[in-house]
C-alpha cells in the first residue's frame, strides 16, 4: 500500500466511525430522554467520546501526511505510534471506571429498577450499530496496516460487550430474578477492557523497542537475497516498524573483484526484490562487503545461520 492510499484509508476509517458514533450517541440521548433511562443518556454520552477519539485519529492522519523534513528524516508515522498509546490508556481507564463502578453497585446493593423498554430496544440497535462499525474499523486497519484504526474497533467491540451484558443481565432479571448478575458481567468486561488496552499498549512499546511482531519479515528478506545473483550471507539483518511501514537495514556479501558500479546493482536489485515482496517498505538499506569478510565487535543483527 502506497503512503497516500494508507493516509486515506486512515480518513476514511474516521469518517466512518465519528458519522456512526454521532448518529448513535444522539439516537440514545434522545431515546433516553423519552424513556426517563438516565443509563441510556449516560451510553449516549460514552459515544461522544468515541467521535473524540475518531478526531484524534483524523488528526494523526494529517500528521502522518506530511513529509519528511530535518528533524523528521523519517518522516511522521510514529505520530500513529503515539497517539495508538494515548488510546490505549484511554480504553484502559473506561475499563477500570467500569469495573469500580459495578464492584460499588454490587457493594450498595441498592434495589433494582426495571428499564423502559424502549430503553432495551435502543441498546440493542446499539449492539447493532457497534458491531457494523466494528467490523468496519477491522476491515480498513489490516488493509491498511494501523495499529491506531485497529485498536479504535477493539474499543468499539468493548462497547459493544457492554451493552450485550447488559441484555444478558436484565435476561437474567426476567427469568430467574436475579437483579446483580448485569453488575457482575458488567465488572467482568470491564476487566476485559482493561486486558485488551494491556495488550495493545505491549505491542506499542514492542514497536518503541525497535522490535517486530511478524517474524517471516526476516525469512522474506534473506529469500530475497537468495533470489538474487551475486548475493550471498545476507547477515546483520534488522527490521523496524515505523508507523505501518518498516525499514530493513542488511548487510550482504558480493564478490570482492567486482567494481562499486556492478555491486551497486546487485544492492539495487536486493531492494527491488524486497520491496516487490514485502508491504509497506519505507526504506531498505543495504551495506555491501566482499565475500569472507569479517567484522569485529559487529553489531547484531539476525541472519540466516539462526534458523530463519
Amino acid at each position: 500500500m502506497h503512503m497516500y492510499s494508507h493516509i486515506r484509508t486512515i480518513k476514511l476509517a474516521s469518517y466512518i466511525s465519528i458519522g456512526g458514533n454521532l448518529a448513535l450517541a444522539m439516537l440514545k440521548i434522545v431515546v433516553g430522554f423519552i424513556a426517563g433511562s438516565l443509563a441510556v443518556v449516560g451510553d449516549g454520552l460514552d459515544s461522544l467520546t468515541d467521535i473524540i477519539i475518531s478526531l484524534m485519529t483524523l488528526f494523526t492522519a494529517i500528521i502522518i501526511a506530511k513529509p519528511p523534513d530535518r528533524e523528521h528524516p523519517y518522516g511522521h508515522s510514529r505520530a500513529e505510534t503515539v497517539a495508538t498509546s494515548i488510546l490505549a490508556f484511554f480504553i484502559f481507564f473506561m475499563g477500570g471506571q467500569l469495573f469500580v463502578s459495578m464492584i460499588e453497585k454490587i457493594l450498595m446493593l441498592k434495589a433494582f429498577e426495571m428499564p423502559d423498554p424502549l430503553a432495551v430496544y435502543i441498546t440493542i440497535i446499539s449492539i447493532v450499530g457497534k458491531y457494523i462499525l466494528a467490523r468496519t474499523q477491522f476491515a480498513l486497519g489490516k488493509k491498511a496496516g494501523s495499529e491506531l484504526i485497529i485498536a479504535n474497533a477493539k474499543n468499539m467491540q468493548n462497547d459493544m460487550l457492554t451493552s450485550l451484558s447488559v441484555l444478558v443481565g436484565l435476561g437474567f432479571v426476567f427469568l430467574f430474578r436475579v437483579p446483580i448478575v448485569d453488575k457482575i458481567l458488567a465488572a467482568l468486561i470491564g476487566l476485559w477492557i482493561m486486558y485488551t488496552a494491556v495488550r495493545i499498549f505491549i505491542g506499542i512499546v514492542h514497536e518503541f523497542m525497535e522490535g517486530v511482531e511478524d517474524e517471516t519479515l526476516y525469512t522474506r528478506v534473506f529469500e530475497a537475497v537468495r533470489a538474487t545473483s551475486g548475493a550471498a550471507n545476507p547477515h546483520r539483518t534488522r527490521v523496524r516498524k515505523i508507523g505501518a511501514w518498516y525499514v530493513v537495514d542488511l548487510d550482504v556479501e558480493v564478490d570482492g573483484s567486482l567494481t562499486v558500479n556492478e555491486a551497486h546493482k546487485i544492492a539495487h536489485r536486493i531492494e527491488s526484490t524486497i520491496k516487490d515482496s514485502i508491504e509497506r517498505i519505507y526504506d531498505v538499506v543495504v551495506h555491501i562487503e566482499p565475500l569472507g569478510n569479517v567484522e569485529e565487535r559487529e553489531c547484531y543483527g539476525r541472519s540466516p545461520k539462526e534458523g530463519e
